[in-house]
């Protein structure tokens, strides 16, 4: 636990009060952001890999 303090003598103020730092299951920020999806980026799901590769050009081989 830790405790914030202002450096005035005297009262407990809002900042300085004991504030619980032992929990870490909040996120703070996510991980990813929704425009950091392929749904973000107008992609739709499952793709089309497997064409891709079929319908490539001779000269690939």
């Amino acid at each position: 636990m830790a405790v914030v303090t202002t450096g005035e003598p005297g009262g407990r103020g809002d900042d300085d009060r004991a504030v619980d730092l032992s929990e870490d299951d909040f996120v703070v920020l996510p991980e990813q952001s929704t425009d950091d999806t392929d749904r973000g980026w107008g992609e739709r799901a499952g793709g089309n890999d497997d064409w891709l590769l079929a319908e490539r050009p001779p000269h690939w081989d």
